[in-house]
């Protein structure tokens, strides 16, 4: 298949004319300047015009800062090329080395407590996930404080808790179209017994999903804070760590990695965040 050229790519997306299209040919022949470089020189298209036209050329989704219903948070998305995205491919790519095969696919992220990020790392790397062309599902496990359906603009109507009860099936996946291979399971119906529903049928939800996912990523409640954690981590057979710097205590940091690892739980990594 052909690659579509830049100057293709930004006619298709209306971003320049045909005549804008000649008039940058032109100058692209006197000043040996590529064809966005030279687009950009005459002030016709902007810098994050070239960068989504390149994002077409290469199969890598991101968002332009357009695009409505997406919180800024999703770094990985909005500004794929910034020191933080950059971060969160290094992560990425250590845990493909550590974890991730055709026999694991599934990670939790945890903390040992509230306000570290968990839901903030989770939904950015499943995104640098799908943007290496994983098929990549993350998945709102916090059925006590939601986050995941507000960071995407989702209707948080039906998700996992619905699916645990069979209440659902799993038609209430969100596949995020503007970032291909990409699919959200919001937590649903914030449930009374979030640790039984978890018991119950969560190990059988995710073999289900594991047919169809390269990297499948449970976003967790706070680790010290219930016991929906540790079911979590068990289920997925292993874990992320993440700590807030200057905020986490290490003696947490500690107690929860004993208390995974005393349960069989593979701790793969620890992230200190700074973000």
């Amino acid at each position: 298949m052909n690659l579509m050229s830049i100057g293709e790519l930004l006619l298709d997306a209306g971003k320049i004319t045909t005549a804008d299209a000649e008039k940058i040919l032109l100058a692209q022949k006197e000043k040996g300047l590529r064809f966005g470089d030279t687009a950009k020189a005459l002030n016709l298209v902007y810098e994050e015009d070239i960068q989504q036209a390149l994002s077409k050329q290469f199969d890598f989704s991101f968002l332009a800062n357009g695009n409505c219903g997406f919180s800024k948070e999703l770094i990985a998305a909005y500004q794929p090329f910034a020191e933080q995205a950059e971060t969160l491919r290094n992560i990425r790519s250590q845990l493909m080395l550590l974890w991730f095969n055709k026999d694991r696919k599934t990670l939790a992220i945890t903390s040992p407590s509230n306000g570290e990020g968990r839901s903030y790392l989770a939904a950015n790397l499943a995104i640098a996930f799908s943007q290496l062309g994983k098929k990549t599902l993350l998945i709102d496990a916090d059925l006590r404080k939601a986050r995941q359906h507000q960071l995407f603009g989702l209707d948080e109507k039906r998700g996992l808790s619905d699916l645990l009860a069979e209440r659902a099936d799993i038609s209430v996946i969100s596949q995020i179209p503007v970032l291909r291979n990409l699919s959200i399971l919001s937590a649903g119906t914030i449930p009374p017994n979030p640790s039984e529903l978890i018991s119950r049928r969560l190990s059988a939800v995710l073999e289900q999903m594991a047919l169809d996912f390269d990297v499948i990523l449970l976003d967790t409640p706070a680790g010290l804070m219930n016991s929906e954690s540790q079911l979590l981590a068990a289920k997925a057979r292993g874990a992320l760590l993440l700590a807030r710097l200057h905020q986490t205590r290490l003696a947490d940091l500690e107690a929860i990695k004993h208390l995974f690892e005393s349960t069989g739980i593979a701790c793969v990594g620890t992230v200190i965040s700074n973000f």
